[in-house]
């Protein structure tokens, strides 16, 4: 079973993203900040992590994706940055810290489900 971890500040995105993904055969864990993602994702090795770009606190999306990146026990996970920010710039900068995708809020929950299969199955 592939493994999910979605870090969103906002619990009613979280909820979304959630019972979007809940019609696949997943494991979905949930992480509210950015300090508490990267936790999460040392202990669950997930094989997709969504993740909120504008966090609270000292660590935001970037730096998770850049911290995730440059972790030797997950060079398998597969980032998608979600943003309400979608200018070419913004999107720049997720593709540096080494993001996998990039999804503009709000995005479809098709479009959220493709992605992930995309990433998450692609070699199963």
């Amino acid at each position: 079973m592939k493994k999910i971890l979605i870090v969103e500040d906002h619990a009613e995105i979280r909820r979304l993203i959630r019972m979007t993904l809940e019609l696949e055969d997943v494991e979905i864990f949930e992480a509210e900040s950015g300090a508490r993602g990267l936790a999460l994702a040392a202990q669950e090795l997930p094989d997709v992590i969504l993740l909120d770009v504008m966090m609270p606190g000292a660590v935001d999306g970037i730096d998770v994706c850049r911290r995730i990146k440059g972790d030797a026990r997950l060079t398998h996970t597969k980032v998608v940055m979600l943003s309400a920010r979608g200018t070419a710039a913004d999107i720049q900068r997720g593709t540096e810290a080494g993001a996998d995708g990039y999804l503009v809020k709000p995005f479809s929950p098709l479009e959220l489900m493709h992605v992930v299969a995309r990433l998450a199955f692609a070699e199963a």
